[in-house]
């Protein structure tokens, strides 16, 4: 059968797969929640949850660097990757030899198709429609308004989720509202952010790790605002994870 991905480029596949290789954390987990775990033999050394899977399957390599030996003696008939995630490079070279199916997610609606489009692929539909059903009772309304923010993703140089992003529109559907309005991941300096003076201002737990010792600076920085560090997971990943976020942004 032939299946389009999220970049409208078409594979095909003449069965459903049973070697499938994830360059990506969040879309690994989701395989799993699939039921296919049986079915996955390479995963990246990022793809974290569930805890025990690295021990079980084949380090492929990271999300932009790729052991391509190993992947070749591990034959996939499937490989799973995202724009943003993945190198273009690597990805390119890959799809050279194999069907690759990429991802590119900005808002929930493009999680609940990528999840609906892998059940078709792997034949497990049944169970991504049930997954996406529920996280469309869960998300489909914004929590009432906490206040205004500033969601850092990293920290020499600051840098933080702008427009045009999945955290974006995680952020607003957990009740804040976003001030920074350039697109992407801009750099902003310390004395940009006072101006801006967010009401509340989150650190990631990833990519960059921020931890409780960097929490000092920015409370000089920003004295009046609420600034706690907060599960990047919940804010970022865009598969089956996406079930646990509505709880969390409760009780933020």
């Amino acid at each position: 059968m032939h299946f389009t991905d999220q970049l409208n480029r078409t594979i095909f596949l003449p069965n459903p797969p049973k070697r499938i290789i994830s360059l990506v954390p969040s879309q690994t987990e989701l395989l799993v929640d699939l039921g296919l775990e049986d079915r996955i033999v390479g995963v990246t050394k990022f793809c974290i949850h569930p805890v025990d899977l690295r021990k079980k399957k084949a380090i492929v390599g990271g999300t932009k660097n790729y052991r391509f030996d190993l992947i070749d003696s591990l034959q996939p008939d499937l490989i799973i990757g995202n724009k943003e995630e993945n190198d273009q490079e690597g990805i390119e070279k890959l799809a050279s030899k194999y069907p690759i199916w990429i991802s590119d997610i900005l808002t929930v609606e493009d999680s609940l198709r990528m999840i609906l489009e892998l059940g078709k692929i792997t034949d497990t539909l049944i169970k991504a429609d049930q997954i996406t059903n529920q996280l469309k009772m869960d998300l489909k309304n914004q929590l009432a308004l906490k206040g205004t923010v500033i969601y850092l993703i990293w920290n020499d140089p600051i840098m933080v989720a702008g427009q045009d992003t999945f955290i974006n529109e995680m952020l607003s559907i957990a009740g804040f509202k976003n001030l920074i309005q350039t697109s992407r991941y801009p750099e902003v300096k310390p004395d940009a952010l006072q101006l801006l003076n967010p009401d509340y201002l989150l650190l990631s737990s990833e990519p960059f790790p921020f931890k409780e010792k960097h929490l000092d600076f920015f409370k000089a920085l920003l004295p009046n605002a609420n600034i706690r560090i907060v599960d990047g997971e919940l804010f970022s990943w865009y598969g089956s994870r996406l079930l646990k976020a509505l709880p969390y942004f409760k009780s933020l």
